[in-house]
Formats: structure tokens, C-alpha cells, sequence
């Protein structure tokens, strides 16, 4: 009798587990084919390869802070322009702890931008002084004025990973940085994905 109910135990806990990661949708601050306004971005880069990038539609949008956005020029200073915009255009899922995520980035500045490297960081809570539960990194290269990068990667979080989110309330951080050989620019988003 006491190993049926440690069996049925177990299943519990792995259900609670797996359904504690159904919360987490794709991960990001906004909806597929959300268009943040003035490089407000939500989402992901990815990572080249195929556990790409993302960002997702998890949450309703009141479940989320307000973007924290920081842009540095060539000299060191905070500017006030946000050189790029990043968007994500459409999420799909490819398993329970899986999604496809398309994301876009567009050059609105003036000039080119060269060197352009996106790095996306997604941790488990309110800040970001831990280790990344996932880490996705694309290399853009060139982006003349006014085009986009559009990629599609794929997200893939373990269930650790979801037992880490649900020992912090339900609470991400979405750390994208975008740099260029000229700007930084910084987009930290926190989410309740519970």
C-alpha cells in the first residue's frame, strides 16, 4: 500500500512539475505579433543553432513590469534614442517545454549599423544576478538604416527550469541586450508567468 501511494505521489509532483511549465508560454513580456513601440522589445534572440532564441506570449499583458530600457553610445553616455526595435512576430509551440519563436529587429536609426549582436538572458525571478536558466546569442552582422533581421529559433526550457519559476512566484526576468560597434542598447522585462 505505502508504494502505491508513493507511486501516485510521484506522478502528482511530475504533473505538477509539467503543468507549472504550461504557465510559461514562450517566455516574453507581449503576445505574438505584439509590435513594441520605440524598441520597447519583448522577446529573444537566438542562438544560431537550434535551440534558438525567444520570447513568447506567456501571461497576460498587466502580468508584466514596464520595460527597463538603456541605450550607450560609442562615447560611454546614455543616450536618449533607442536605436533599434525588436518585435516578436509569432510563437510556435513544438512540445510541452518547447516553442518556435520568429523575432524581428529593425535598424531605426539613420546611419548603418555594423557588428550587431543580440544576446538574450532568461532568469528564473525578479533579478538577474543569478545563472541564466537559458542563454541564446545571434550574430546579425551588418543592418543598413531601416532594415530588419527577421529569424525563427527555438526555446527549450528543462523541468528544472520550471520548478526554479515556480519556487520564485511565477517570476521571470528577460534580459536582451543589443549591441553594435557604435550603441548599446538594453531591454530587462519582468513577468508573472504563473
Amino acid at each position: 500500500m505505502d508504494r502505491r501511494l508513493l507511486g501516485v505521489a510521484g506522478v502528482v509532483a511530475v504533473v505538477l512539475v509539467v503543468g507549472a511549465f504550461g504557465f510559461l508560454v514562450g517566455l516574453g513580456p507581449a503576445g505574438a505579433g505584439d509590435a513594441p513601440a520605440n524598441g520597447s522589445g519583448d522577446g529573444a534572440a537566438g542562438d544560431g543553432g537550434s535551440d534558438g532564441a525567444g520570447a513568447g506570449d506567456g501571461g497576460s499583458e498587466s502580468s508584466g513590469s514596464t520595460p527597463l530600457i538603456t541605450v550607450s553610445g560609442d562615447d560611454g553616455g546614455a543616450t536618449s534614442e533607442e536605436p533599434f526595435v525588436f518585435t516578436v512576430e509569432e510563437i510556435e509551440q513544438c512540445g510541452n517545454t518547447c516553442r518556435n519563436v520568429t523575432t524581428s529587429l529593425t535598424n531605426q536609426q539613420s546611419t548603418d549599423a555594423s557588428g550587431v549582436d543580440v544576446t538574450t538572458d532568461i532568469y528564473a525571478g525578479n533579478e538577474t544576478d543569478s545563472d541564466p536558466l537559458w542563454t541564446g546569442e545571434e550574430s546579425v552582422g551588418d543592418l543598413p538604416a531601416g532594415d530588419t533581421y527577421t529569424v525563427t529559433r527555438r526555446v527549450e526550457l528543462g523541468f528544472s527550469d520550471a520548478l526554479a519559476i515556480e519556487q520564485n512566484d511565477g517570476w521571470i526576468t528577460i534580459e536582451t541586450t543589443i549591441e553594435s560597434d557604435s550603441t548599446t542598447m538594453t531591454v530587462v522585462q519582468r513577468r508573472d508567468v504563473a
